[in-house]
Parts: structure tokens; sequence; C-alpha cells
């Protein structure tokens, strides 16, 4: 079946719902079948606070869990490349929190931790996003995060009990 890695995926460009069933069909054909979706969601853009514009339209958010036989390096190669099919240009971004027409992080690779300079897994903010937790504890709530020791449903307890998340 493949090492199971989430994905997350967020857009708040043109049709983030149209891209993300696209983005999905790509994933299938290129990283291997996607074995289970969380729901779409919208949350709120952050907004750096270097920012001269203060507001961003609204980003919409899911994950899904998809059984790969790629590599980590590989998996997150094809991320990329169908980040730039359907209209991401990196180089055109001014940093982290822009709109995006497409976003595709590798959030987790099975229990693997991995430390590189192209590639951190599992993603180093995750703890700290619930658009990127609550989709995960509706894919696979016992997921363990292999550096925090906590599973999807703790970390997702332990942002709600610290407050706002974004």
């Amino acid at each position: 079946m493949g090492e199971r890695a989430v994905i997350a995926l967020g857009a708040n460009l043109e049709d983030p719902r149209a891209t993300f069933e696209r983005a999905l069909e790509l994933l299938e054909e290129r990283a291997g079948p996607v074995v289970a979706r969380s729901s779409w969601r919208q949350s709120e853009a952050m907004v750096h606070p270097d920012d001269e514009v203060r507001w961003h339209p609204p980003y919409l958010n899911g994950a899904v869990l998809v059984a790969t036989a790629l590599e980590p390096e590989a998996l997150l190669a094809v991320l990329h490349a169908i980040e730039a099919e359907l209209g991401r240009d990196r180089s055109r971004e001014k940093g982290r929190w822009q709109p995006r027409t497409l976003d595709l992080d590798l959030v987790a690779y099975g229990q693997r931790r991995i430390d590189r300079p192209a590639l951190t897994v599992p993603h180093p903010r995750m703890q700290e996003r619930d658009f990127v937790l609550l989709p995960l504890v509706e894919l696979w709530p016992d997921w363990r995060h292999p550096v925090l020791g906590r599973t999807a449903c703790e970390l997702l307890a332990d942002l709600e009990g610290s407050g706002p998340a974004g």
C-alpha cells in the first residue's frame, strides 16, 4: 500500500474548490491513491505584521491522506510541480503568508522525522495551526507526532486550550 503521507491543501485565489479537485486528481496520478480526505474549511488568512496589505481573502483548507511509494523528497517535488501546474508562481511571492492559488504542504510522512534543508517533516509549525490540525484529526486522529510525542487529537486539544490559532 505504501507509506501514509498527510498533505495539507490551502488556497485563497481563483476557485479553491476546483483547484483542490484538480490537485487530488494529479496527486492520484503522480503520488499514489488518496485514501482519505478531510472536509474543506474556510479560515482567515494570516497576514505578516510587515505586510502593507492588512487583509487577504480567506483561505480554503483541508488535508488528504495519500498512500505513496515515493520517498519524501520525491513526494515534495511532485507537490511543487502540481502547485506550479495549477498556477502557483513561487518566484513572484514576497514570502510566506501571501495569497496563492494553491499551497500543498507535506505535513507528515508516516512516523518519520526528517530534518534537511529542503524538507522538515513533520511540518515544523503544524502544532500551531488549527487549519492543519482540524483536518488531520479528521483523517488520522491517533497519528503521533514523532518529535512531540502527542497524537493529533492531543495537539489539537493543546492548541484549543491555548487560545485562538491561525
